[in-house]
């Protein structure tokens, strides 16, 4: 304990420094950073162990920042403490390239563990985080190698305590007896509207002594570094459940507009920050200022960082020697190389194989895979039994005094919690050496929208399990059937949406799921049965369109995903019969097939041949493959899916009535001349990739 008038300079030149970027770039909360500087302070060099020249070190402590409106804060410390943040990236804070962005970004700040920025996102992060931490440790601890033993810190304010998302995960860590993970609550008492006693007047440590957390309370978070340092070191030492310490701060300390919603979001004006700098001590004349007692301090910390990763290195060779196959996996994981001879090792189909659910065929794979992979983490939001997304014999995550499972396990009940579910797996993917997957129904993967659109923004690999994809799961009627869910997530950049006709198809969005680094993929499952397509396999499949039926002079292509691409081919049948050849494409990945070549992609949907797309569900988005759309622009009805099915018409016969028309339409027959045909592949600009 005892803190000296360097740790008053220090706290006071992380507030400073917020101050600065954010006046400069007249952009910025700088009320966050002010008020939560002293925590900061205490836990960054006090508590966490990290290697500030090498960010990646595996058993660094991870840090989240869920009210990440407050980087400043963190973009301060990473720069004090010597990442590769220099005072000129500090300088262009939200500057256009700048390694300083306006919401904390993993994939351009060095020491950002996690995307944060929409508010209880990033504590549910720091809850998949130390799952990750204690699911490592339970798979590679080892009597007299305590291999990976760091802890995961998080930050979070009243907005992220008002957000479902928070409840959800902090309920679920709660159950988990997650001893690994300290959460720090910036109680100040402000959100953007005001003051919180307008909207938010639960007792937030009853709630979270209710989820099963340890509460710690430090009632003056403004000054008072040894009770803050105190409360830390109470957390640290409990190690069967997570802990929450309650920080009473006043947001924007120092500043006119302390305690208020003012200083939240905007900028101090230039009288207040000659206010605030003199009150700190510092010259109102010159900005970005860092005196070097601080630096000095702080590279102390970062030494003994780099000291302690030197340590680890010296242990973790005594592991390899005595441990050589599970080091050598250890180093696989870390490396993030697949595994030898997953692709051989996946189900393969022909059509006479009997007709089955995609959804078991996805169990099917799952069987034959989870061995050759054990960084596959698995899970359900409560679904298990309808997702088919936990193998034989699997051994559920959980505390081991629960009797019902252990820290080594690889399958997570997350409980009917999509959205944590969701920014969970956001953490885990993040905390490395594990890809997560989980199971819900597809029409509930919108309640996780916002944690996979961080997941695409972020670059991680998750997989959604996604089933009972359409109409076709019947009685449960509209509300679960899902019709704009796919279109949705297409939309989405850098998120792969897989909708298999078959076996095949489905093996291949596996192996695409699993090579894609740094891409989130969503698997959209049947609950009906589906013929195996005579014509598929993994390797056309993962091409993400490809032709199932070709025709020579063909007179329309009939262009589908899922179980539509057999309806299609019975549908080229009734057109047969009546003269009109077609060719049927299978388009199991849009994201796929539009990274191909444009030469393939004219050769499955060329020129001259009208397109007709056949999905059921909503047609947005199909224009880009197809001239005409038939699908489902209305909300379902509760009925057997047999009765849906011919309800919309979505029948061999239905598709080649309408078929026949797309033929006579750009034919001439039904317009005023005949139609020139031109492939929609064919743009006047490639889509901006980057």
């Amino acid at each position: 304990m005892g803190f000296s008038e360097v740790d008053k300079l220090a706290v006071n030149t992380i507030r400073i420094l917020a101050v600065d970027a954010t006046f400069k770039a007249n952009s910025g909360h700088p009320g966050a950073p002010m008020g939560m500087a002293p925590a900061a302070h205490v836990l960054f060099n006090k508590f966490m162990t990290f290697n500030p020249k090498n960010p990646s070190w595996v058993n660094r402590d991870r840090f989240a920042l869920s009210n990440g409106h407050g980087c400043m804060l963190q973009y301060a410390l990473l720069h004090l403490f010597g990442y590769d943040l220099s005072m000129d990236d500090i300088k262009n804070f939200r500057q256009l390239h700048s390694k300083t962005p306006g919401h904390p970004e993993s994939f351009e700040t060095p020491g950002i563990e996690v995307t944060t920025g929409p508010l209880g996102q990033g504590f549910a992060n720091a809850v998949g985080l130390a799952i990750a931490q204690a699911h490592i440790a339970g798979v590679f601890n080892k009597p007299g190698h305590n291999l990976i033993n760091n802890r995961t810190f998080c930050f979070f304010g009243d907005g992220c305590a008002m957000e479902g998302i928070a409840s959800e995960a902090a309920s679920l860590a709660g159950h988990l007896k997650l001893g690994n993970l300290v959460c720090i609550y910036d109680d100040n008492k402000i959100s953007i509207d005001g003051d919180i006693k307008c909207t938010f007047t639960e007792d937030v440590q009853k709630r979270f002594e209710a989820y099963g957390w340890h509460v710690e309370v430090v009632a003056d978070g403004d000054h008072d570094l040894d009770a803050i340092e105190r409360a830390i070191q109470r957390c640290v030492e409990v190690t069967d459940k997570p802990s929450m310490i309650k920080l009473a701060t006043t947001i924007g300390i120092g500043s006119r507009l302390q305690g208020t919603s003012s200083v939240h979001g905007n900028p101090l004006m230039q009288d207040d920050v000659t206010a605030v700098k003199k009150q700190f001590g510092f010259d109102p004349a010159q900005t970005f200022v860092v005196p070097e007692e601080v630096y000095d301090l702080y590279s102390q910390q970062a030494k003994n960082g780099k000291t302690k990763e030197d340590q680890w290195n010296q242990q973790l060779a005594r592991y390899a020697d005595e441990y050589p196959a599970e080091y050598a996996e250890f180093v696989r994981r870390t490396e993030g190389r697949l595994p030898d001879g997953l692709e051989a090792d996946l189900p393969v189909y022909s059509a006479s194989n009997p007709a089955i659910a995609s959804r078991k065929l996805s169990e099917t794979v799952l069987e034959k895979i989870n061995s050759i992979i054990p960084e596959l983490l698995s899970g359900s939001a409560d679904l298990t039994s309808s997702n088919n997304t936990r193998w034989k014999g699997a051994v559920d995550f959980q505390p081991p005094e629960y009797g019902i499972g252990e820290w080594r396990g690889r399958y997570i009940r997350y409980g009917v919690r999509e959205h944590a579910m969701a920014a969970i797996m956001n953490g885990l993917a993040a905390y490395g050496l594990i890809i997560p997957l989980s199971g819900g129904f597809l029409n509930f993967v919108s309640y996780s929208a916002p944690s996979i659109r961080l997941s695409a923004l972020s670059k991680l690999r998750v997989i959604h399990i996604a089933t009972h994809d359409s109409i076709a799961l019947g009685q449960d009627g509209p509300t679960h059937q899902p019709i704009e869910v796919l279109s949705h997530f297409r939309a989405l950049p850098n998120c792969m949406v897989w909708r298999p006709a078959d076996g095949n198809e489905t093996s291949a969005a596996y192996l695409a799921a699993f090579r894609a680094k740094g891409t989130p993929s969503i698997l959209a499952l049947t609950r009906q049965n589906l013929p195996h397509l005579e014509t598929s396999s993994i390797q056309k499949a993962l091409r993400g369109g490809y032709v199932v039926l070709d025709s020579p002079n063909a007179a329309v292509t009939l262009v589908s995903t899922g179980s539509e691409v057999s309806v299609c081919l019975q549908a080229a049948a009734v057109l047969e019969k009546q003269s009109i050849p077609a060719r049927v494409v299978s388009m199991p990945c849009f994201e796929a097939f539009d990274q191909q070549e444009e030469s393939y992609r004219l050769r499955v949907l060329p020129d001259d041949i009208p397109i007709l797309s056949v999905e059921a569900a909503s047609t947005m988005g199909w224009e880009r493959y197809s001239h005409q759309q038939f699908g489902i622009n209305r909300f379902g009805a509760s009925a057997p899916p047999d009765e849906l099915f011919k309800m919309f018409d979505l029948t061999p016969e239905g598709v080649a009535k309408r078929a026949a028309l797309t033929v006579s339409f750009y034919s001439g027959e039904l317009s005023v001349k005949k139609q020139t045909v031109l492939s929609p592949i064919r743009r006047a600009f490639a889509p901006i990739r980057r």
